[in-house]
């Protein structure tokens, strides 16, 4: 068996002949279902993928709009309310939130599917995939929607007293203008780090989340894996989400000089 399994070869020539492999999309096969790796991961990667991209959409519009009005009403009644709401989105443990929401909105009020991504036996429709999105979706957003909130308050609160903001309006730009293409664009540079952190998970699947609500994707997966000692399925999905990383951190490095004319890299 050590023979078969190559382990009786020094350990560069073990490594050097596994990468060979993997690169080769040789991912080895799963020891509990037998089946190939990479077809386990094509089955459970789009639906991580429709899962995450749901949520990252979401807190991004969320987390922009709260923080664009939190900056504008500082110190206001509205700014403190969405202070309180973004913390407690950031707070709140995902996994307490996610129980809570398939207590009241599954159980008692029976509103919404708390487990799956269909319902089993019904035809397709784009109306069951929303309802059984909603919830997840809902959980996983809260909490990068609270941080996005914060970041983007932040940084708006330091450049929109600056002097070309001020001669933006002088010049008579409506209020909506001097935000979106002066203020806006130069505020995001610090959010653009903490989404760039936060996208290779949209590969990587949330755990939690995807398991409380039984969604079958690739944070679900690796739990399971993880449970079962799996180890092929554990070393694959960590590569997959360590090249995400790498891309989307090169991707927020472009991003800098897209949105601020003054960072060059030459």
């Amino acid at each position: 068996m050590r023979h078969q399994l190559g382990l009786d070869k020094p350990l560069p020539v073990q490594y050097l002949n596994w990468l060979s492999r993997w690169l080769q999309g040789d991912w080895g096969t799963s020891y509990i279902s037998h089946e190939p790796v990479k077809d386990l991961i094509a089955a459970r990667l789009p639906n991580t993928i429709l899962l995450m991209g749901c949520c990252f959409a979401l807190a991004l519009a969320v987390g922009i709009t709260a923080g664009t009005v939190a900056a504008v009403k500082q110190y206001s009644l509205l700014d403190n309310l969405l202070g309180i709401l973004s913390l407690t989105g950031f707070c709140v443990p995902v996994f307490w939130l996610g129980l809570m929401m398939i207590w009241v909105f599954t159980v008692k009020l029976q509103w919404f599917p708390g487990a799956g991504m269909y319902t089993l036996g019904a035809p397709f429709s784009i109306a069951d995939r929303l309802r059984h999105l909603i919830m997840p979706v809902t959980a996983a957003a809260l909490y990068s929607a609270g941080i996005y909130t914060r970041y983007l308050r932040s940084g708006l609160l330091e450049v929109i007293n600056l002097d070309y903001i001020r001669t933006a309006r002088a010049k008579g730009l409506a209020e909506r203008a001097v935000l979106v293409r002066h203020a806006l664009r130069n505020a995001l540079s610090p959010l653009v780090t903490v989404v760039a952190m936060d996208l290779p998970w949209l590969f990587g699947g949330a755990v939690l989340t995807e398991t409380i609500f039984s969604w079958p994707g690739m944070g679900r997966l690796f739990w399971k894996a993880a449970l079962d000692q799996d180890y092929p399925i554990l070393v694959t999905v960590v590569i997959i989400v360590a090249i995400a990383v790498v891309l989307f951190n090169l991707l927020a490095d472009i991003l800098y000089a897209v949105l601020d004319p003054r960072i060059r890299y030459d």
